[in-house]
């Protein structure tokens, strides 16, 4: 029973404060009542903490976007993280790219020049997507996972105690709106007792009890002006500490920002071997391919030409061909070049190449032939020979020697 009683003593003292804090918000609003100021040095921690949470959040979310640009996928690692399971492992868009692009080479045929780039380019696009998991992970654990710390737990605890500061606020606020009432009911009861009265008539008499009832109600406020002063005491004192405590919370925001620095250094550092990693893998896999060199794509656009030994035009036959093997071009890559001149050059073949039909010749990776020019033929095409054995060969597969 004495439990009871004390729950339901709890419970209204309770709705008496909550009610007490409306009526002073309300009155706020309105303009109806005064507002203690928070100093300026609070009120900026306050700002610097608000400003902290809305940037870390917007910078949290897109960075959740750029490593996992799928909103299912990020929808479900976001609940299999609040079930406090781990989400399943699934194979990411390169890997998946790759482990297509390895089955098409390898029904194309490996011994094919097509089949096995695919091959080729299959496998690195396969450590592109180990590369990119590791990126995820790493950014996940050093970025991602401070960052929702600091949203979940610090700023939490600093809007928790920032909210009991507005309580003892309007709590100091209300005490002092008491405090005033009870101080004005105190003089105009000292007035009214000092007042005499003249005359003996009923209307004298009968105001003379209507003062006295009100000088009775008023001395209800008047005693509580000790009591107000108390109780102002006492919210001064709970909001001076409340005020304490959530200026020491928010000076912390200064070595979240030093935390917060660290971490981003640590993913720059995360993607910055992720695209290293990344780069070399194309460049290990353009050599592989047998890319053009970088004179090639350089000479293109070049239009001055230096004179050049003439050759003999129209040279059939490997005898003529070896005869015309030190010919010079201005630019020894460009293979424009053979294709304006009558003459003959010696080409490394860069990969393999099967002859779609009779009029074409197929080849051998790194094996040295002749290719020449003829008039009306395609600009793609050179004709190549190997001894007895002519056709047309793409100029993409083929490097010329100097």
């Amino acid at each position: 029973m004495n439990i009871m009683d004390f729950n339901v003593k709890k419970l209204a003292a309770d709705a008496g404060t909550f009610l007490s804090r409306a009526v002073q918000f309300t009155e706020e609003k309105l303009g109806q009542a005064e507002k203690t100021e928070l100093d300026a040095h609070l009120e900026n921690l306050l700002s610097k903490a608000e400003c902290t949470k809305i940037w870390t959040e917007k910078i949290m979310k897109q960075t959740e976007v750029l490593l996992q640009p799928n909103p299912n996928a990020r929808i479900e690692e976001f609940v299999y993280e609040k079930l406090d399971r781990k989400a399943p492992s699934r194979i990411n868009n390169p890997e998946l790219l790759g482990q297509y692009m390895i089955d098409a080479g390898t029904e194309f045929g490996p011994g094919t020049a097509y089949g096995n780039a695919l091959i080729k380019c299959g496998e690195t696009q396969k450590r592109i997507g180990t590369a990119d998991r590791e990126l995820i992970q790493t950014s996940a654990l050093n970025f991602l996972t401070p960052l929702r710390n600091f949203i979940e737990g610090d700023y939490k605890t600093i809007a928790k105690e920032r909210k009991l500061l507005q309580n003892k606020r309007l709590d100091l606020d209300a005490a002092k709106t008491r405090l005033k009432k009870a101080k004005a009911a105190e003089t105009r009861n000292s007035q009214l007792n000092s007042a005499r009265l003249e005359g003996d008539n009923i209307m004298v008499n009968f105001s003379y009890v209507l003062n006295f009832l009100h000088v009775k109600w008023l001395k209800i406020w008047a005693e509580e002006v000790t009591k107000s002063e108390q109780e102002l005491r006492i919210t001064q004192s709970e909001f001076d500490r409340q005020a304490e405590i959530t200026r020491l919370l928010l000076e912390g925001i200064s070595s979240t920002h030093a935390h917060h620095l660290r971490c981003l250094n640590d993913f720059v550092e995360a993607q910055m071997t992720y695209y290293a990693q990344c780069y070399q893998y194309m460049l290990d896999l353009q050599k592989q391919l047998g890319s053009f060199p970088s004179n090639y794509l350089s000479n293109n656009n070049q239009t001055s030409l230096t004179p050049v030994p003439s050759v003999l035009p129209n040279a059939i036959g490997s005898s003529a061909m070896a005869s015309t093997s030190g010919v010079a071009i201005t630019s020894p890559s460009n293979l424009s070049d053979l294709t304006e001149c009558s003459g003959s050059r010696k080409a490394r073949v860069l990969y393999d190449y099967d002859a779609a039909n009779s009029t074409e010749l197929s080849l051998l990776a790194d094996e040295v032939i002749t290719v020449f020019s003829v008039v009306g033929m395609d600009s793609d095409w050179l004709m190549g020979e190997r001894g007895n054995q002519k056709g047309k060969v793409p100029i993409t597969y083929l490097e010329l020697l100097n």
